[in-house]
């Protein structure tokens, strides 16, 4: 490990905002903030939301910025990316901020029943080989109702044509309530632009959308690939089962990097 990685290991376990709980850890020592984060971290009552696979943070630190009113936990298993945004919210006091540093496959033992609202999933690894390690799969959808609320919104963010395709399907074929769904957020007619350009609205006014992007995705965008969306009502109950469909595979992995499979589709 690098000394550089050695030294932001090390801030982060001084910074007041950022909990970690690797399967190591979380395995020995129960997360005793658990269904408390309201009363014991942020001490309001706003609405939770999460960001999972935050990344740098960048994404969970701008919409805390943009929305006050609500509280944002940023979670991902890279302590030294989350290092940049956890050391932002903490420079620019924005208290309404926290991270959690742990695999999200696990990520049920750190919220009780009802005590997220939102989920945001932005541009998540596609996982275009393992149906079960997407974000937006039905395996991950069963976790997440143990903490978000009945009714509770999930946000898909996303470059990648594969995910967003296998999303609209396994939110087709469950019949889960689909708000809004665009696959060229910044060229969408059907979105306007606020006066001070922080939000995209629907004709009708239904909801807002944030108008921010993180740094790899305004280099998408100069690449040339559409940034799409949707948001969809994850209800509490009903059985979930995965889309029987094959979907044609991006031609890239990630930024400046190539696809790596000679398979056309996968499931």
């Amino acid at each position: 490990m690098s000394k550089g990685k050695l030294q932001k290991f090390a801030e982060m376990e001084t910074f007041s905002n950022v909990f970690q709980y690797p399967y190591s850890v979380i395995d020995q020592v129960p997360f005793e903030m658990k269904g408390h984060w309201r009363e014991q971290y942020f001490h309001n009552d706003n609405p939770i939301v999460l960001e999972l696979g935050c990344g740098k943070g960048e994404y969970t630190v701008g919409l805390a910025k943009i929305y006050p009113d609500m509280n944002f936990i940023g979670v991902d298993i890279k302590g030294a990316r989350m290092h940049k945004g956890a050391k932002e919210a903490l420079d620019k006091g924005l208290a309404n901020v926290a991270f959690l540093r742990t695999n999200i496959e696990i990520i049920d033992r750190f919220f009780a029943q009802d005590e997220v609202q939102q989920i945001w999933l932005t541009f998540s690894d596609p996982q275009m080989k393992n149906p079960r390690k997407r974000l937006s799969s039905t395996f991950f959808m069963e976790r997440y109702r143990r903490f978000l609320e009945d009714k509770g919104m999930i946000h898909l963010k996303t470059d990648s044509n594969f995910l967003f395709t296998y999303t609209t399907e396994m939110v087709s074929h469950n019949q889960l309530p689909l708000v809004f769904r665009t696959e060229d957020l910044y060229h969408d007619p059907r979105l306007t632009l606020s006066a001070d350009s922080r939000h995209f609205a629907t004709d009708d006014d239904k909801f807002f959308l944030p108008n921010f992007q993180t740094y790899y995705e305004s280099q998408w965008i100069e690449r040339g690939l559409n940034i799409k969306y949707m948001r969809f009502i994850l209800p509490a109950n009903g059985e979930l089962a995965e889309p029987d469909i094959e979907i044609e595979l991006d031609d890239y992995r990630s930024y400046k990097r190539v696809s790596r499979s000679s398979v056309a589709k996968r499931k």
